[in-house]
């Protein structure tokens, strides 16, 4: 799993027939300090509605990402499944 900042929409005109009706967003990955990029952003399907902006948790691997969105025979890598309210960090 991985935090990331939501920081766009994704407008398909074609997508393969199980994405139909679900919402993809454009998100940014991100170090615990969130604030920090962790690679490229990423397109990753929304289960929660989140919005422009809000941090997010994204699970990265395509069985519970496919899973976590109801469609297990989907071809899905990332899901963003929660949105970040505080991360708390000890030490």
């Amino acid at each position: 799993m991985l935090i990331a900042r939501v920081i766009g929409d994704i407008t398909a005109t074609h997508k393969h027939m199980s994405h139909e009706g679900q919402k993809l967003l454009l998100v940014q990955p991100l170090e615990l300090d969130q604030t920090t990029p962790r690679g490229d952003a990423v397109i990753a399907v929304d289960t929660v509605d989140a919005g422009q902006g809000e941090i997010v948790l994204l699970v990265t691997e395509g069985f519970s990402a496919m899973t976590s969105v109801g469609r297990p025979d989907s071809p899905i890598d990332l899901a963003v499944i929660g949105v970040v309210d505080r991360v708390d960090l000890v030490g």
